[in-house]
């Protein structure tokens, strides 16, 4: 039963004792929490456990106390001693493990390719098949992407069980099998519309905003909405996540806080910057090219993480020492000399020199004091220059002093400079 009117509670158990001693970062629980919210489930829990049974066992005890109608958990299906997360769901789910001989055969196949390739095969491989394929009795099984197989269990009186594979590659590979499988699909049946909201700001203060949901919910009832607020990429995202029945409330909060900050507003329906900027250039028929110091190359690989973007970016070069920055993007040796090369001057020929040497229609150039070392009273450390020219004459530039560590100030840079980019391909004021 759905809680009443509240939407149905989800729980992740991402296992592996790598997660927790940090030799690992986990993908898998934020990627997996962002699907299920986006499917109108409230995620209660996310938890990280090792690859020990007793802990297993207690996460999973854990979440299902907490009232929860789904959990999903990712790892731990290999054909290891350490991977114990099909016999602990069974014994969660109140079964035994049976072979699956569809399944064996399945596997057998993708492993005698695998054995073919590398020449390893023999017992081993045969017992790494059948304990793969060894499944809890009546449970919903999902063909691998890699060798393991994931799992729907129906545990009687709840929660519905979606065991997953652990490398994020074959995690997400089959999630699309795991919300079509039969137990799952009819649970998705009942869970209302998502109708989350997402507001992205850029330059504004957390404290602002603030200071703007404590005044509108002085004379309006908030309560069904819930309102989270994080920075993330030097942006400000404000989602707002209804309950049923207050999507009008969670609409007009989302406006109104368009309106009162509109100065600082980069997208009213959550569309993220990179996405924003493949659009304004594919718009403005403009390819964009870089010429970076502090940011060695950051920037452009950022523009190129997007499929399709070899259709606007022409390319960059990482002009790190002075010399580079002469003789691979034309900046004036003189010029360096005279104003330095964390300067807005340099900042301006790096933009102007990428434009020229890759044809682009707009230019980037970005060079600053990254630290830990180097810092001066008139350039300290965090000072970095932007500048943005187009092939039209428009300038944008900035010299700001960013916060943080060396990393810090080298991936803010990058935010600032997608920003600039951003104002230039819309044709925005400088």
């Amino acid at each position: 039963m759905l809680r009443p009117g509240g939407r149905p509670r989800a729980g992740i158990v991402a296992t592996g004792s790598e997660l927790l001693t940090g030799a690992i970062d986990d993908r898998n629980g934020p990627w997996l929490a962002r699907e299920l919210s986006d499917r109108g489930f409230e995620v209660a829990h996310l938890l990280l456990v090792g690859d020990r049974p007793d802990d297993l066992a207690e996460a999973l005890r854990f979440v299902a106390d907490a009232g929860v109608e789904l959990i999903v958990t990712a790892g731990g299906l290999g054909p290891t001693a350490d991977d114990l997360t099909v016999e602990m769901v069974a014994r969660f789910a109140g079964t035994d493990l049976v072979l699956d001989t569809a399944m064996e055969a399945h596997i057998g196949g993708i492993l005698t390719r695998w054995a073919a390739r590398t020449g390893f095969a023999g017992p081993a491989l045969e017992a790494a098949n059948r304990k793969q394929a060894m499944l809890p009795r009546g449970a919903t099984p999902l063909l691998p992407v890699g060798t393991a197989p994931g799992l729907v269990v129906e545990r009687p009186g709840g929660p519905l069980v979606v065991v997953l594979p652990g490398p994020p590659r074959e995690l997400q590979g089959m999630w699309p099998a795991a919300i079509e499988a039969a137990p799952f699909a009819a649970l998705l049946k009942r869970v209302p519309p998502a109708a989350a909201r997402s507001l992205r700001y850029f330059g504004l203060p957390e404290s602002e905003i603030a200071a703007t949901l404590r005044e509108i919910g002085s004379r309006r009832d908030l309560t069904d909405v819930e309102i989270t607020t994080c920075l993330r990429r030097s942006e400000l995202e404000v989602d707002l996540r209804p309950q049923p029945g207050a999507e009008s409330v969670a609409a007009a909060l989302a406006e109104e806080l368009a309106s009162r900050h509109a100065k600082h507003l980069v997208s009213a329906e959550g569309t993220s910057t990179d996405e924003l900027v493949a659009r304004a250039l594919l718009a403005s028929g403009r390819t964009v090219a870089t010429g970076e110091s502090c940011t060695g190359g950051l920037l452009v690989g950022r523009l190129v993480d997007r499929p399709g973007s070899s259709a606007y970016v022409a390319g960059g070069v990482a002009a790190y020492s002075n010399e580079a920055k002469t003789a691979l993007l034309g900046v004036p040796a003189a010029m360096i000399a005279e104003h330095g090369a964390v300067s807005p001057q340099v900042a301006r020929a790096l933009a102007d020199g990428a434009r020229e040497r890759f044809g682009a229609g707009i230019g980037v150039g970005i060079t600053g004091v990254a630290g830990p070392d180097g810092g001066t009273e008139a350039k300290p450390i965090g000072y970095v220059c932007f500048c943005v020219t187009t092939d039209d004459g428009t300038v944008i530039a900035r010299d700001p002093v960013l916060p943080g560590s060396r990393g810090d100030i080298r991936e803010r840079s990058v935010d600032v400079a997608m920003h600039l980019i951003l104002r230039a391909a819309s044709g925005l004021p400088a």
